[in-house]
C-alpha cells in the first residue's frame, strides 16, 4: 500500500510564502493548530498521564519542534479523572486536555517557525488517540509588514 502524504494548511502557507516572495513580508510565522476528539477508543491515553505525557513527546518530534520543559497533572476525584499536558516549546506551546467520563480530549499547538510541522504532530496524536471523529482548525497567527 503506498504512503500518502498529508499536506496541511499551515505547510501550504509557508511554501506559499517561500514562492511567492511574501515571506520578506512576514516577521513571524506563527501556526495555531487546534480541536477536539470525540469518542476516543485509545481509553488508556485518557487517563494514564505517563503514556499521554510519551505520545505529546513523539508528537513534537514528529513537527519538529522542540520541548523546553513539560508540565502535567493528574486530576482525581469528583472531578474527574483526567490528564492534562503542556509542553513548553522552543517555537511555543503544546496543551492537551482529557476528560474520560465523556471520551474526549482537546488538543492545541501553536508554533512559530518556517521549520515546525504543528500540523503533522496534531495529526500523530490524533492517530495515537483514535477518536472516532475528530475536529482541526488551523489559524494564521503570524506577524506581516503592513
Amino acid at each position: 500500500m503506498a504512503k500518502r502524504t498529508l499536506v496541511t494548511q499551515e505547510e501550504n502557507m509557508v511554501e506559499n510564502y517561500s514562492q511567492t516572495g511574501a515571506a520578506k513580508n512576514v516577521k513571524l510565522i506563527g501556526k495555531h493548530v487546534f480541536g477536539n476528539l470525540y469518542k476516543i477508543k485509545n481509553k488508556k491515553l485518557l487517563t494514564d498521564i505517563d503514556e499521554a505525557t510519551k505520545v505529546v513527546v513523539d508528537a513534537m518530534t514528529e513537527g519538529n519542534m522542540h520541548i523546553v520543559d513539560i508540565f502535567k497533572h493528574k486530576f482525581e476525584g469528583a472531578g474527574g479523572n483526567g490528564v492534562s499536558i503542556v509542553a513548553l516549546l522552543m517555537e511555543s506551546h503544546s496543551t492537551i486536555h482529557t476528560w474520560p467520563e465523556y471520551d474526549y480530549a482537546t488538543l492545541d499547538i501553536y508554533s512559530c517557525g518556517d521549520e515546525s510541522k504543528p500540523g503533522s504532530a496534531f495529526d500523530y496524536i490524533v492517530k495515537q488517540f483514535m477518536p472516532a471523529k475528530s475536529e482541526r482548525f488551523y489559524s494564521d497567527r503570524s506577524l506581516k509588514d503592513d
